[in-house]
């Protein structure tokens, strides 16, 4: 199982280009698989462009940072 601690921390350095953009992301739960989901905020709740917030930003930085994640998913 990946440490939450450890997904936190990355989502922590993602989180200051969201908020300039008026959005933000929120850690929901990491499931047994290593599958991160997450609650885009904001602006990012409903921009037309959150998928590739969501797959090209977060999914990729968290990836390189924690080769376990396998994927990650907004709920």
């Amino acid at each position: 199982m990946i440490d939450k601690n450890k997904v936190q921390e990355v989502i922590n350095k993602i989180r200051p280009a969201l908020q300039r953009d008026g959005g933000d992301v929120e850690l929901v739960e990491i499931t047994e698989d290593n599958v991160v989901k997450v609650r885009l905020t904001g602006a990012c709740g409903h921009c037309p462009m959150s998928i590739m917030t969501l797959k090209g930003g977060i999914e990729a930085t968290l990836k390189q940072d924690i080769p376990e994640v396998k994927a990650v998913e907004a709920v």
